[in-house]
């Protein structure tokens, strides 16, 4: 069997549309329409039911996915294990969160170009949810969480642990208190904070909201800058890692508030319990725990 019928029976699963699997494979629609006819025909079966809305997989396709994705990773073992030049090298995939893709991963990619320069490293900023279905469904290789929950499909390995901080600008009302801010006076404030699926913020927004009598107004956005340009300009308050507001601190542009204390957040290096990690992959998890641990 063709295993690049494989490779496209993946790709229609996973993005519920013929274009859209045909533009990710880089291939004409109707190259993808000939792969799927063509592996039904080898198999026996109908693997999608044809929507007007999409393709959608049929009991069948779902029960044979899995066992699609185990081919392809045996395809990937043999290629490797083919390798007699010992030269680590491919495409690896991380997903994080926007903020540690900001702050954190520049470093550990200029590493690797030094260290594995034929390994190509892409980041792709997602929250939580994203960054699970692409582990799921094999678009990631690796992934940042930032969260304890564990997973039955994933496996997530703690590497580090990331401060918060609370800051405003420097003119704001509560950036210059003897006291520390309480609960309700937080809970009157307007905060800029990371769009939904940040663990970190959306703790944060239901404590606010959870308050007797708070109204706190809440914008929430999927960009860092934009939540510390905001805050920045006087606006309100935010809840950021401290590295993503550690230049801005030193120039004075914003300014730590006396508050609650928030708990550090914790990063575990995620990736799919069944799946084969190339060599590749496997380098760029060691210098990813090195260099958050460091």
């Amino acid at each position: 069997m063709d295993t690049r019928l494989l490779t496209t029976f993946i790709t229609l699963a996973r993005t519920g549309g013929f274009t859209a699997a045909a533009a990710e494979l880089h291939v004409a629609q109707s190259t993808v329409t000939v792969h799927i006819r063509t592996l039904e025909r080898d198999l026996g079966v109908r693997l999608f039911d044809r929507l007007p809305t999409g393709a959608l997989l049929t009991d069948t396709g779902h029960r044979i996915l899995e066992r699609a994705e185990e081919v392809l990773d045996a395809q990937a073992r043999l290629r490797a294990a083919c390798d007699a030049t010992g030269v680590v090298s491919g495409r690896v995939v991380v997903g994080s969160p926007e903020s540690l893709c900001a702050s954190r991963l520049p470093g550990v990619v200029a590493a690797l170009r030094t260290t594995h320069p034929e390994v190509d490293v892409h980041l792709y900023a997602a929250g939580t949810a994203q960054c699970l279905e692409g582990l799921r469904s094999g678009r990631l290789d690796l992934a940042l969480l930032l969260e304890e929950t564990e997973y039955p499909d994933v496996t997530g390995d703690p590497v580090a642990h990331e401060p918060l901080a609370l800051v405003s600008a420097p003119g704001h009302p509560l950036a210059a208190r003897a006291h520390a801010a309480s609960w309700p006076e937080l809970a009157a404030e307007s905060f800029f904070l990371l769009e939904e699926g940040c663990s970190y913020s959306d703790a944060l927004a239901r404590r606010l909201l959870d308050e007797p009598g708070g109204r706190p107004r809440l914008t929430r956005f999927g960009s860092v800058d934009a939540a510390r340009n905001c805050v920045a300009a006087g606006l309100g308050l935010t809840l950021l890692p401290l590295t993503t507001v550690e230049e801005e601190l030193r120039r004075g542009r914003l300014v730590r508030v006396d508050g609650p204390r928030f708990p550090d957040v914790p990063v575990r290096l995620a990736r799919h319990r069944r799946r084969w990690a190339a060599p590749a992959a496997q380098e760029v998890a060691r210098a990813l725990v090195r260099h958050l641990r460091d």
